[in-house]
């Protein structure tokens, strides 16, 4: 699943610190914040729900929140956000679930979505889990041979596409001729051979349902019936399909309830594709079990704007993208002069806050202004991240949570319980789960194994790959290498598949190195690899050992900055010079011994990680 990210530019309005100011006419109840802060002190999880399908908090929710905003949407860039409410959204499902079902003949058939973020996907997504049939969510990024293996691959009897994907859709039409409908999202267009509209079903669906017809709201859901179909993103080998059942896809939702408080005034703010599990399944299904809203980002490049306008009150978010946020706040707060201040404030509140008192939202009402003036949560997950990134989140008053699972986890294997939370640390077990390291050395670390219903049933059409990655007592070999403290807290160190390996024996994670070397301000992304030796490198031909290489893309905008229009050769000695202060916090068998600049994007899968296999293939090319 290929995604060449590029962040943007982002840009926030100065910061002041006029508040500081006001700080004297702040009113505190110092008795009442303390008995506050003593209620919420806790060791053990919340009690949590025991929803066994989607279906069945969905209905709930739909029935409990019905003028509840349920979904946000901007119609376009210059329009403000659009709400619909849980009844509307509620409708919608039903109706085109019936549709589907009464005029497409989809039942129990295999339904591709692929497309941008928007209400016809949310619609498409419930729909087919409340009882059409297997949904196989694709990445919209995908080109068009790739789309073809999955329409191939998966059997789809429909494909639900956003317009922006019609082209490509166009070419599946006479390359794969079995599927049998495309239905095109934002579309009112009438049935025609092959082709409808998903407003059209929607209003079709409704005409059916108040003839009386409510046989798709009566369909019961098995809760271990195969009903979502994934694709991973392989970033170490070539994707497989995960097969997941709504038991999975509910127990996410029992999982992160014991753990976090979501309220019915809480909204997401959707920034991830939805075809990626950790987005659809905590940051769609979650909400709506707890009838939160979900607003809509519209793109990466209006991530400022969007976040000022809906308001939200948590983020789900991947490490590129937090670190993106964090940098950019800083740097005009260092504009600003006003870094001695924001420190200064940063010990003073916390100080506060160890004895019940917390004004930080008041004292940093700036830099929340700036994130739309309500975030009180922001969740990392799917790569590591650098401990004061989410040091400094915390110091400012915002929740920092971090999540840790696969797709074939559903994805959440392991969370940070927000009543302990343990900065720098995938999270402990969630509550269903069992999690240990497999064959640990000397310090503690192997592979992280899981045993937990939130479990993929299998590999679509791969009974021997299944057989390879879960053993005969249950646990899943996550292909992750980490430790587990006295705590239960996780902390992953590398993926197995990335791990070198040196000629006595001693394994190098490149995680660990890159998250150093991405410290550098000149550096912009790194990929740390094991180079074989060659020519002049190989110091004789039995010579094997690999040879520690940070592939480099460099910070142009911020080389300006800070050393003006310099040349490539003076580029690379300066980042050269950088990598060797890193290699002097590792030990002497980890230190990178040679650089590579890059031109270009590193090809990344939809959570931003780099395609290590994709990128080594390029080579040997």
């Amino acid at each position: 699943m290929n995604i060449n990210i590029k962040m943007p530019k982002l840009k926030f309005g100065k910061i002041k610190m006029d508040t500081v100011d006001e700080l004297e006419d702040v009113k505190i109840d110092y008795e009442k914040l303390q008995k506050e802060n003593l209620k919420q002190k806790r060791t053990e999880p919340y009690e949590t729900t025991n929803y066994k399908t989607v279906k069945e908090f969905f209905t709930r929710a739909v029935k409990e929140y019905e003028d509840r905003p349920c979904i946000l949407e901007k119609p376009d860039h210059k329009e403000p956000y659009k709400t619909y409410t849980y009844k509307e959204f509620g409708e919608d499902v039903n109706a085109l679930g019936t549709a589907m079902i009464k005029l497409l003949n989809l039942k129990d058939k295999k339904i591709i979505i692929v497309g941008e973020t928007q209400y016809g996907w949310y619609l498409s997504y419930m729909a087919t889990l409340c009882g059409v049939g297997i949904a196989v969510p694709v990445d919209r990024e995908l080109p068009l041979n790739e789309l073809e293996n999955v329409v191939r691959r998966s059997r789809a009897s429909a494909i639900i596409y956003s317009p922006k994907k019609a082209d490509d859709i166009n070419k599946i039409k006479e390359l794969v001729p079995e599927v049998e409908y495309f239905i095109e999202m934002k579309s009112n267009k009438e049935i025609n051979g092959k082709d409808v509209g998903l407003l059209n079903l929607i209003e079709n669906g409704k005409r059916i349902i108040n003839s009386g017809d409510n046989s798709f709201m009566e369909i019961e859901i098995d809760p271990e019936e195969f009903k979502v179909l994934l694709f991973t993103s392989g970033t170490t080998s070539n994707s497989k399909g995960v097969m997941l059942c709504n038991r999975n896809l509910a127990e996410n939702i029992n999982a992160v309830n014991a753990y976090v408080k979501l309220y019915p005034t809480d909204r997401l703010f959707s920034v991830l594709p939805l075809h990626h599990t950790y987005e659809s399944t905590i940051g769609f299904l979650l909400p709506v079990a707890q009838g939160c809203s979900v607003a809509v980002c519209e793109g990466l490049r209006y991530i400022v704007p969007n976040l000022q306008e809906a308001k939200p009150t948590a983020v789900l978010t991947v490490p590129l993208l937090v670190e993106s946020i964090y940098k950019k706040i800083n740097e005009t707060i260092k504009k600003s002069h006003k870094e001695k201040i924001v420190n200064s404030m940063i010990h003073i509140t916390n100080g506060l806050k160890s004895v019940g008192i917390d004004i930080k939202k008041k004292v940093f009402k700036e830099i929340y202004d700036n994130l739309g003036g309500n975030i009180r949560i922001i969740v990392s997950a799917a790569a590591p991240i650098d401990k004061k990134v989410g040091n400094w989140l915390e110091d400012i008053g915002i929740m920092f949570l971090q999540g840790y699972g696969l797709t074939e986890t559903a994805p959440i294997s392991a969370l940070t319980p927000e009543y302990k939370p343990m900065i720098g640390s995938a999270g402990k077990a969630v509550v269903q789960a069992q999690i240990k390291v497999n064959n640990p050395n000397e310090n503690g670390e192997g592979e992280i194994m899981i045993k937990s219903p939130t479990l993929m049933l299998g590999y679509y059409e791969d009974e021997e790959a299944t057989r390879e990655v879960i053993e005969p007592d249950g646990y899943f070999h996550s292909g992750d290498i980490g430790y587990i403290d006295e705590e239960g807290y996780i902390f992953i160190t590398g993926r197995s598949k990335n791990v070198i390996v040196t000629q006595n024996g001693k394994n190098i994670y490149p995680e660990e190195i890159e998250m150093l070397l991405e410290k550098v301000d000149e550096i912009k992304e790194v990929m740390v690899y094991g180079k074989s030796p060659e020519g002049e490198n190989a110091k004789r031909k039995d010579d094997k050992e690999l040879i520690i290489t940070a592939r480099v893309i460099p910070d142009k905008d911020k080389i300006k900055e800070l050393h003006g229009d310099i040349s490539d050769k003076e580029i690379y000695d300066i980042i050269w010079n950088a990598i060797k202060q890193v290699n002097k916090k590792l030990t002497s068998y980890k230190a990178v011994k040679e650089l590579e600049i890059k031109e270009g994007e590193f090809e990344k899968t939809s959570t931003m990680k780099i395609k290590r296999y994709k990128e080594l293939q390029k080579d040997k090319k």
